[in-house]
């Protein structure tokens, strides 16, 4: 049987929920669940950094390439905000009370900082989740393909000209660039990608599955989410030694697929019987 929601959890599903869900404290709340010691003091003082950083940013009554050179030339230029690829392999890249302090992280999590400083200034910014790499736009969101402006965090806010999204698209996935993937990505879009982005970092690390584990359970806690990391979570528990709560969840998510997928929902239960076994 599943235990009780912690307080920090059940806070994390209602914001998800929220009619504009808060990215910033969705955020501070995955880095909760990494470092026991991110406590509601920390979390209010991550808040009132980036308060203090968007008061840093002068008045721009410009345009987008106006506040996308400002916010390049305070968080990249002034405080030393960017990303290296060593930053891939640290787990503290993904979280945004780290990031605020070493000033470093993943393109996800620079963007995050970008978009919530530009916000708290005024700015009309949102996230753009490129294929492999995130990056920040900045003006109206229906801004027409060719007048939309973006910058890349991770290399200090770098304002992107003429084909370097395509560039970035192609470097990362091999793909072209296609007008859909420059659209605003939505709030819980971007922590369903960092929790993803989690759940890979712990998955080369066997001795991890307790990250694993946390980052489905928050996913899971979002209002949309794959089904499939119902799957996922159980045959974690198992591979934890929690065998009889990981066969419940194959049970139960078998009653979910049967309807479409008769012969998955056979291949789940018995994976459900094994895990029983291992008990004996």
């Amino acid at each position: 049987m599943r235990q009780p929601i912690p307080e920090r959890r059940r806070r994390f599903a209602d914001e998800a929920r929220a009619e504009r869900p808060d990215l910033a404290l969705l955020c501070l709340l995955i880095g909760a669940e990494a470092d026991p010691g991110l406590d509601e003091a920390g979390i209010d003082a991550a808040q009132i950094e980036l308060d203090r950083l968007a008061g840093m940013l002068p008045f721009q009554p410009g345009g987008p390439h106006t506040w996308a050179t400002a916010l390049a030339d305070l968080l990249g230029g002034g405080h030393g905000f960017h990303g290296t690829q060593g930053d891939y392999r640290r787990l503290e890249s993904s979280l945004l009370h780290e990031v605020l302090r070493r000033r470093r992280g993943l393109p996800i999590l620079l963007s995050v900082v970008w978009l919530e400083v530009a916000r708290r200034a005024g700015a009309s910014v949102y996230g753009v989740a490129l294929p492999g790499h995130f990056v920040v736009g900045f003006g109206p969101p229906d801004t027409a393909p060719g007048e939309q402006v973006l910058a890349d965090p991770f290399d200090g806010g770098r304002v992107l000209d003429g084909g370097d999204a395509e560039l970035l698209v192609a470097g990362t996935t091999g793909a072209s660039l296609e007008p859909s993937m420059l659209r605003p990505a939505d709030p819980l879009e971007t922590v369903l990608r960092i929790l993803n982005n989690i759940r890979a970092w712990a998955a080369g690390r066997p001795e991890r599955s307790d990250v694993s584990l946390w980052a489905v359970d928050l996913s899971l806690l979002l209002p949309s989410h794959p089904a499939r990391l119902r799957q996922e979570r159980a045959q974690l528990l198992v591979r934890r030694g929690e065998y009889l709560e990981g066969a419940a969840e194959l049970e139960s998510y078998a009653e979910v697929v049967e309807v479409v997928d008769p012969k998955a929902a056979d291949d789940l239960r018995a994976q459900a019987h094994v895990a029983r076994a291992m008990l004996n």
